[in-house]
Protein backbone atom coordinates (compact mmCIF):
# COMPACT_ATOMS: atom_id res chain seq x y z
CA UNK A 1 0.00 0.00 0.00
CA UNK A 2 1.28 3.46 -0.89
CA UNK A 3 2.52 5.69 1.92
CA UNK A 4 -0.20 8.34 1.76
CA UNK A 5 1.61 10.79 4.02
CA UNK A 6 4.84 10.62 2.02
CA UNK A 7 2.99 11.01 -1.28
CA UNK A 8 0.97 13.94 0.03
CA UNK A 9 4.24 15.66 0.89
CA UNK A 10 5.53 15.10 -2.65
CA UNK A 11 2.34 16.50 -4.18
CA UNK A 12 2.58 19.56 -1.97
CA UNK A 13 6.16 20.14 -3.13
CA UNK A 14 4.97 20.04 -6.74
CA UNK A 15 2.09 22.39 -5.98
CA UNK A 16 4.46 24.83 -4.30
CA UNK A 17 6.54 24.85 -7.49
CA UNK A 18 3.38 25.38 -9.55
CA UNK A 19 2.38 28.36 -7.43
CA UNK A 20 5.90 29.81 -7.71
CA UNK A 21 5.86 29.49 -11.52
CA UNK A 22 2.26 30.56 -12.02
CA UNK A 23 1.07 27.27 -13.48
CA UNK A 24 -2.60 26.35 -13.10
CA UNK A 25 -2.04 22.70 -14.03
CA UNK A 26 0.72 20.22 -14.79
CA UNK A 27 0.30 17.30 -17.21
CA UNK A 28 2.66 14.36 -16.62
CA UNK A 29 3.47 11.18 -18.55
CA UNK A 30 6.90 10.14 -17.21
CA UNK A 31 6.57 6.88 -15.26
CA UNK A 32 9.19 7.65 -12.55
CA UNK A 33 7.50 11.00 -11.86
CA UNK A 34 4.11 9.30 -11.61
CA UNK A 35 5.48 6.59 -9.31
CA UNK A 36 6.98 9.29 -7.08
CA UNK A 37 3.76 11.28 -6.84
CA UNK A 38 1.26 8.42 -6.51
CA UNK A 39 3.33 5.92 -4.51
CA UNK A 40 1.84 3.08 -6.55
CA UNK A 41 4.64 0.56 -6.24
CA UNK A 42 5.42 -2.15 -8.79
CA UNK A 43 2.76 -0.83 -11.16
CA UNK A 44 4.69 1.05 -13.82
CA UNK A 45 6.60 -0.83 -16.50
CA UNK A 46 8.27 0.01 -19.79
CA UNK A 47 5.12 1.38 -21.44
CA UNK A 48 4.12 5.05 -21.35
CA UNK A 49 0.51 4.20 -20.61
CA UNK A 50 -0.57 6.75 -17.99
CA UNK A 51 -1.31 10.46 -17.85
CA UNK A 52 -1.76 12.66 -14.79
CA UNK A 53 -3.20 16.14 -14.37
CA UNK A 54 -2.34 18.03 -11.20
CA UNK A 55 -3.95 21.31 -10.16
CA UNK A 56 -3.99 23.27 -6.93
CA UNK A 57 -6.91 21.20 -5.67
CA UNK A 58 -7.22 18.18 -7.95
CA UNK A 59 -5.34 14.97 -8.80
CA UNK A 60 -6.43 12.92 -11.81
CA UNK A 61 -4.80 9.82 -13.27
CA UNK A 62 -5.71 8.17 -16.57
CA UNK A 63 -4.70 4.56 -17.28
CA UNK A 64 -6.12 1.51 -19.04
CA UNK A 65 -7.54 -1.88 -18.13
CA UNK A 66 -4.10 -3.50 -17.84
CA UNK A 67 -3.22 -1.36 -14.82
CA UNK A 68 -6.50 -0.03 -13.42
CA UNK A 69 -7.13 -2.69 -10.77
CA UNK A 70 -3.50 -2.62 -9.68
CA UNK A 71 -3.74 1.12 -9.07
CA UNK A 72 -6.88 0.61 -6.99
CA UNK A 73 -5.19 -2.11 -4.94
CA UNK A 74 -1.98 -0.13 -4.42
CA UNK A 75 -3.57 3.22 -3.60
CA UNK A 76 -6.60 2.13 -1.61
CA UNK A 77 -10.16 3.41 -1.49
CA UNK A 78 -9.29 6.66 0.28
CA UNK A 79 -6.51 7.80 -2.04
CA UNK A 80 -6.37 11.42 -3.16
CA UNK A 81 -6.18 10.50 -6.85
CA UNK A 82 -9.23 10.16 -9.08
CA UNK A 83 -8.38 7.21 -11.35
CA UNK A 84 -10.19 6.27 -14.54
CA UNK A 85 -9.67 4.16 -17.64
CA UNK A 86 -11.90 6.00 -20.06
CA UNK A 87 -11.22 4.66 -23.56
CA UNK A 88 -10.03 7.91 -25.09
CA UNK A 89 -6.64 9.14 -26.33
CA UNK A 90 -4.50 10.38 -23.43
CA UNK A 91 -4.10 13.86 -24.92
CA UNK A 92 -7.86 14.21 -25.31
CA UNK A 93 -8.40 13.04 -21.74
CA UNK A 94 -5.84 15.55 -20.43
CA UNK A 95 -7.34 18.41 -22.43
CA UNK A 96 -10.79 17.68 -21.02
CA UNK A 97 -9.44 17.73 -17.46
CA UNK A 98 -7.66 20.99 -18.12
CA UNK A 99 -10.87 22.46 -19.53
CA UNK A 100 -12.88 21.32 -16.49
CA UNK A 101 -10.27 22.92 -14.19
CA UNK A 102 -10.41 26.17 -16.22
CA UNK A 103 -6.62 26.15 -16.34
CA UNK A 104 -4.99 28.87 -18.40
CA UNK A 105 -1.32 28.02 -17.95
CA UNK A 106 -0.53 24.31 -18.29
CA UNK A 107 2.99 22.91 -17.91
CA UNK A 108 4.25 19.72 -19.56
CA UNK A 109 7.50 18.02 -18.59
CA UNK A 110 9.95 17.97 -21.47
CA UNK A 111 10.24 14.19 -21.17
CA UNK A 112 6.85 13.82 -22.88
CA UNK A 113 6.69 12.55 -26.44
CA UNK A 114 6.57 15.21 -29.15
CA UNK A 115 3.52 13.45 -30.56
CA UNK A 116 1.67 13.80 -27.25
CA UNK A 117 2.63 17.47 -27.03
CA UNK A 118 1.18 18.11 -30.50
CA UNK A 119 -1.92 16.03 -29.80
CA UNK A 120 -2.53 17.86 -26.52
CA UNK A 121 -2.38 21.25 -28.19
CA UNK A 122 -4.77 20.05 -30.90
CA UNK A 123 -7.14 18.57 -28.31
CA UNK A 124 -7.15 21.83 -26.37
CA UNK A 125 -8.24 23.65 -29.52
CA UNK A 126 -11.01 21.07 -30.07
CA UNK A 127 -12.17 21.63 -26.48
CA UNK A 128 -12.17 25.40 -27.06
CA UNK A 129 -9.28 26.02 -24.64
CA UNK A 130 -6.87 28.86 -25.24
CA UNK A 131 -4.09 28.04 -22.76
CA UNK A 132 -0.41 28.79 -22.54
CA UNK A 133 1.55 25.50 -22.61
CA UNK A 134 4.74 26.00 -20.63
CA UNK A 135 7.55 23.47 -20.39
CA UNK A 136 9.10 21.92 -17.33
CA UNK A 137 12.81 21.40 -17.92
CA UNK A 138 13.73 18.72 -15.41
CA UNK A 139 11.86 20.48 -12.61
CA UNK A 140 10.34 17.31 -11.18
CA UNK A 141 13.71 15.54 -11.50
CA UNK A 142 15.06 18.29 -9.28
CA UNK A 143 12.23 17.83 -6.77
CA UNK A 144 13.01 14.10 -6.73
CA UNK A 145 16.64 14.78 -5.78
CA UNK A 146 15.62 15.17 -2.13
CA UNK A 147 14.49 11.82 -0.79
CA UNK A 148 11.97 11.36 2.01
CA UNK A 149 12.18 8.74 4.75
CA UNK A 150 10.22 6.11 2.79
CA UNK A 151 12.51 6.40 -0.22
CA UNK A 152 15.64 6.14 1.92
CA UNK A 153 14.30 3.04 3.68
CA UNK A 154 13.57 1.30 0.36
CA UNK A 155 17.07 2.01 -0.96
CA UNK A 156 18.67 0.81 2.26
CA UNK A 157 16.82 -2.48 1.85
CA UNK A 158 17.87 -2.75 -1.79
CA UNK A 159 21.48 -2.28 -0.75
CA UNK A 160 21.24 -4.92 1.97
CA UNK A 161 20.37 -7.46 -0.74
CA UNK A 162 23.22 -6.13 -2.91
CA UNK A 163 25.76 -6.49 -0.11
CA UNK A 164 24.58 -10.01 0.64
CA UNK A 165 24.98 -10.86 -3.04
CA UNK A 166 28.57 -9.64 -2.98
CA UNK A 167 29.44 -11.97 -0.09
CA UNK A 168 27.81 -14.83 -1.97
CA UNK A 169 29.50 -14.23 -5.31
CA UNK A 170 32.94 -13.97 -3.72
CA UNK A 171 32.48 -17.54 -2.50
CA UNK A 172 31.15 -18.67 -5.88
CA UNK A 173 33.81 -17.39 -8.31
CA UNK A 174 36.33 -19.93 -9.57
CA UNK A 175 38.94 -20.04 -12.31
CA UNK A 176 37.43 -21.18 -15.60
CA UNK A 177 33.95 -19.72 -15.13
CA UNK A 178 32.70 -17.34 -17.79
CA UNK A 179 31.67 -13.78 -17.06
CA UNK A 180 28.14 -14.70 -18.07
CA UNK A 181 28.04 -17.62 -15.61
CA UNK A 182 29.08 -15.28 -12.80
CA UNK A 183 26.47 -12.76 -13.87
CA UNK A 184 23.68 -15.35 -13.84
CA UNK A 185 24.65 -16.52 -10.36
CA UNK A 186 24.80 -12.98 -9.01
CA UNK A 187 21.48 -11.93 -10.50
CA UNK A 188 19.71 -15.13 -9.48
CA UNK A 189 20.94 -14.67 -5.93
CA UNK A 190 19.54 -11.14 -5.71
CA UNK A 191 16.20 -12.10 -7.22
CA UNK A 192 15.82 -15.06 -4.87
CA UNK A 193 16.93 -13.17 -1.74
CA UNK A 194 14.68 -10.13 -1.62
CA UNK A 195 15.12 -8.15 -4.83
CA UNK A 196 12.05 -7.81 -7.02
CA UNK A 197 14.02 -6.54 -10.02
CA UNK A 198 17.55 -5.68 -11.10
CA UNK A 199 18.71 -2.09 -11.04
CA UNK A 200 20.32 -2.49 -14.47
CA UNK A 201 22.14 -5.05 -16.58
CA UNK A 202 24.94 -6.41 -14.42
CA UNK A 203 28.51 -5.68 -15.46
CA UNK A 204 30.97 -8.53 -14.96
CA UNK A 205 34.25 -7.58 -16.65
CA UNK A 206 37.33 -9.73 -16.15
CA UNK A 207 40.95 -9.13 -17.05
CA UNK A 208 41.35 -6.71 -19.98
CA UNK A 209 37.56 -6.35 -20.27
CA UNK A 210 37.64 -4.49 -16.97
CA UNK A 211 39.38 -1.59 -18.73
CA UNK A 212 36.05 -0.86 -20.45
CA UNK A 213 33.89 0.86 -17.80
CA UNK A 214 30.58 -0.40 -19.22
CA UNK A 215 31.73 -3.75 -20.57
CA UNK A 216 29.04 -6.37 -21.06
CA UNK A 217 29.59 -9.87 -19.67
CA UNK A 218 30.43 -12.47 -22.27
CA UNK A 219 32.07 -15.85 -22.75
CA UNK A 220 35.55 -14.89 -21.56
CA UNK A 221 36.73 -17.35 -18.91
CA UNK A 222 38.19 -16.08 -15.68
CA UNK A 223 41.90 -16.80 -15.25
CA UNK A 224 44.29 -16.80 -12.31
CA UNK A 225 45.47 -13.26 -11.63
CA UNK A 226 42.46 -11.56 -13.22
CA UNK A 227 40.83 -8.55 -11.67
CA UNK A 228 37.04 -8.68 -12.05
CA UNK A 229 34.98 -5.48 -12.03
CA UNK A 230 31.43 -6.18 -10.81
CA UNK A 231 28.93 -3.32 -11.12
CA UNK A 232 25.37 -4.28 -10.20
CA UNK A 233 22.40 -3.54 -7.97
CA UNK A 234 19.13 -4.87 -6.61
CA UNK A 235 15.78 -3.17 -7.12
CA UNK A 236 13.23 -3.09 -4.33
CA UNK A 237 9.72 -1.66 -4.72
CA UNK A 238 10.91 0.41 -7.70
CA UNK A 239 13.95 1.90 -5.93
CA UNK A 240 17.51 1.00 -6.81
CA UNK A 241 20.89 0.25 -5.36
CA UNK A 242 24.19 0.69 -7.20
CA UNK A 243 27.51 -0.81 -6.17
CA UNK A 244 30.82 -1.74 -7.76
CA UNK A 245 33.52 -3.94 -6.33
CA UNK A 246 36.70 -5.16 -7.99
CA UNK A 247 38.04 -8.51 -6.81
CA UNK A 248 41.15 -10.49 -7.71
CA UNK A 249 41.25 -14.15 -8.69
CA UNK A 250 44.19 -15.38 -6.67
CA UNK A 251 46.97 -13.17 -5.40
CA UNK A 252 47.18 -9.73 -7.04
CA UNK A 253 50.42 -8.37 -8.46
CA UNK A 254 52.17 -5.47 -6.77
CA UNK A 255 50.96 -3.18 -9.58
CA UNK A 256 47.36 -4.29 -9.17
CA UNK A 257 47.55 -3.61 -5.44
CA UNK A 258 49.11 -0.19 -6.03
CA UNK A 259 46.45 0.88 -8.53
CA UNK A 260 43.71 -0.45 -6.29
CA UNK A 261 45.09 1.63 -3.44
CA UNK A 262 44.94 4.78 -5.59
CA UNK A 263 41.27 4.14 -6.43
CA UNK A 264 40.46 3.46 -2.79
CA UNK A 265 42.17 6.65 -1.65
CA UNK A 266 40.29 8.65 -4.31
CA UNK A 267 37.00 7.10 -3.23
CA UNK A 268 37.52 7.79 0.44
CA UNK A 269 38.76 11.34 -0.16
CA UNK A 270 35.64 12.08 -2.20
CA UNK A 271 33.32 10.56 0.40
CA UNK A 272 34.98 12.77 3.00
CA UNK A 273 34.39 15.86 0.82
CA UNK A 274 30.64 15.32 0.40
CA UNK A 275 28.13 17.33 2.39
CA UNK A 276 24.97 19.30 1.70
CA UNK A 277 25.73 22.38 -0.38
CA UNK A 278 28.96 21.14 -1.90
CA UNK A 279 29.28 21.77 -5.64
CA UNK A 280 29.14 18.47 -7.55
CA UNK A 281 31.97 19.44 -9.86
CA UNK A 282 34.25 20.14 -6.89
CA UNK A 283 33.81 16.61 -5.51
CA UNK A 284 34.62 15.16 -8.93
CA UNK A 285 37.81 17.21 -8.97
CA UNK A 286 38.90 15.60 -5.69
CA UNK A 287 39.01 12.24 -7.47
CA UNK A 288 40.79 13.75 -10.47
CA UNK A 289 43.45 15.24 -8.19
CA UNK A 290 44.18 12.02 -6.28
CA UNK A 291 44.28 9.88 -9.42
CA UNK A 292 46.30 12.41 -11.43
CA UNK A 293 48.90 12.88 -8.71
CA UNK A 294 49.42 9.11 -8.74
CA UNK A 295 50.11 9.26 -12.48
CA UNK A 296 46.84 7.77 -13.77
CA UNK A 297 44.86 10.90 -14.66
CA UNK A 298 44.42 9.95 -18.33
CA UNK A 299 42.85 6.64 -17.30
CA UNK A 300 39.90 8.14 -15.39
CA UNK A 301 37.46 9.62 -17.88
CA UNK A 302 33.95 9.29 -16.49
CA UNK A 303 32.07 11.27 -13.86
CA UNK A 304 32.65 10.43 -10.22
CA UNK A 305 29.01 9.73 -9.41
CA UNK A 306 25.31 10.40 -9.85
CA UNK A 307 22.02 10.44 -8.04
CA UNK A 308 20.03 7.23 -7.52
CA UNK A 309 16.36 6.66 -6.77
CA UNK A 310 13.46 5.54 -8.92
CA UNK A 311 15.91 5.71 -11.80
CA UNK A 312 19.45 4.42 -11.65
CA UNK A 313 20.78 7.72 -12.96
CA UNK A 314 19.21 10.80 -11.43
CA UNK A 315 20.26 14.26 -10.36
CA UNK A 316 22.49 15.50 -8.79
CA UNK A 317 25.78 14.55 -10.40
CA UNK A 318 29.47 14.59 -9.57
CA UNK A 319 31.04 15.52 -12.89
CA UNK A 320 32.65 18.47 -14.66
CA UNK A 321 29.25 19.83 -15.78
CA UNK A 322 27.38 19.91 -12.46
CA UNK A 323 28.03 23.38 -11.05
CA UNK A 324 25.10 23.40 -8.62
CA UNK A 325 25.00 22.62 -4.90
CA UNK A 326 24.17 19.05 -3.90
CA UNK A 327 21.09 19.16 -1.65
CA UNK A 328 20.74 17.54 1.73
CA UNK A 329 18.69 14.35 1.42
CA UNK A 330 19.93 13.39 -2.03
CA UNK A 331 21.22 9.84 -2.58
CA UNK A 332 24.39 9.63 -4.66
CA UNK A 333 27.12 7.27 -5.82
CA UNK A 334 30.88 7.66 -5.40
CA UNK A 335 32.64 5.57 -8.05
CA UNK A 336 36.17 6.53 -9.12
CA UNK A 337 38.09 4.15 -11.35
CA UNK A 338 41.30 3.57 -13.26
CA UNK A 339 41.18 1.72 -16.58
CA UNK A 340 44.39 0.52 -18.26
CA UNK A 341 43.53 -0.49 -21.86
CA UNK A 342 44.28 -4.10 -22.73
CA UNK A 343 45.27 -4.92 -19.15
CA UNK A 344 42.77 -4.35 -16.34
CA UNK A 345 40.38 -1.92 -14.72
CA UNK A 346 39.47 -1.08 -11.13
CA UNK A 347 36.36 0.71 -9.84
CA UNK A 348 35.10 1.09 -6.27
CA UNK A 349 31.54 2.34 -5.77
CA UNK A 350 29.32 2.99 -2.79
CA UNK A 351 26.07 4.87 -2.66
CA UNK A 352 24.38 6.66 0.19
CA UNK A 353 22.76 9.72 1.70
CA UNK A 354 24.02 13.30 1.62
CA UNK A 355 23.56 14.77 5.08
CA UNK A 356 23.96 18.30 6.40
CA UNK A 357 27.59 17.67 7.29
CA UNK A 358 28.66 14.53 5.45
CA UNK A 359 27.95 11.36 3.50
CA UNK A 360 26.28 8.28 5.00
CA UNK A 361 26.95 5.20 2.84
CA UNK A 362 24.25 2.56 2.53
CA UNK A 363 26.91 0.16 1.22
CA UNK A 364 28.41 -2.08 3.89
CA UNK A 365 30.81 -4.25 1.84
CA UNK A 366 34.52 -3.86 2.53
CA UNK A 367 36.80 -1.48 0.65
CA UNK A 368 39.64 -4.00 0.96
CA UNK A 369 40.72 -5.84 -2.18
CA UNK A 370 38.99 -9.21 -1.84
CA UNK A 371 40.75 -12.31 -3.17
CA UNK A 372 38.46 -14.94 -4.68
CA UNK A 373 38.80 -18.38 -6.26
CA UNK A 374 40.79 -19.86 -3.40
Amino acid sequence: MADAKACAGRVERLRALMAERGWDAVVLRNNPDLRWLTGSERTFDYEIAHTAVVTANGLWLHTDSRYYNTFLERLGADCAWEIDMEVVPPATWAARRVAAARARTVALEDTCELGFFDDFNAACMTCGIACLVARLHGDICDLRMVKDAEEVALMRRAQEVTDEAFAHICEFIQVGQTEQEIRVELENYMLSHGADELSFGTIIASGPNGANPHAQPGERRVAEGDLIVMDYGAGYHDYHSDMTRTVCVGEPSSEQRAVYDVVRRAHEACAEAIHAGVIGRDVHQVAVKVISEAGYGEFFGHGLGHGVGLEIHENPNFNTRWDRPVPEGSVVTVEPGIYLPGRFGIRLEDFGLVTADGFEPFTASTHDLVIVGK
